[in-house]
């Protein structure tokens, strides 16, 4: 459960990401509101995976989720580039969580 409750915080932190460029510099009010909710609402669910899984691990693979969330958002929402280095650094940090989730056990 705990490995779910860190899929849920790192969803959070893709939301909580893809609402800081239409928040413009927190100078838009519901953008801006989302961004301070999303952004609880990551670190409190964060917290609760913490019960069971490693700081290290989780914390990693939080930002991991969150970083790989943020490049697909941007690719698809944004118009940035999908370059072959862009998808391929993205699969060394996905490569990075397997390898973390495979050797934290199962919790």
């Amino acid at each position: 459960m705990a490995w779910l409750t860190l899929l849920l915080a790192g969803a959070f932190e893709i939301a909580f990401a893809a609402s800081l460029k239409p928040s413009e510099g927190f100078t838009r009010l519901w953008p801006s509101v989302a961004v301070v909710a999303f952004g609880t609402a990551a670190v409190v669910t964060l917290t609760r995976a913490l019960s069971e899984i490693p700081l290290g691990t989780a914390y990693a693979v939080f930002t991991g989720i969150g970083a790989i969330g943020s490049v697909a958002l941007g690719i698809l929402a944004f118009n940035e580039p999908a370059s072959l280095a862009r998808l391929l650094c993205i699969a060394v940090v996905v490569a990075g969580i397997l390898g973390l989730r495979l050797t934290t056990g199962a919790a």
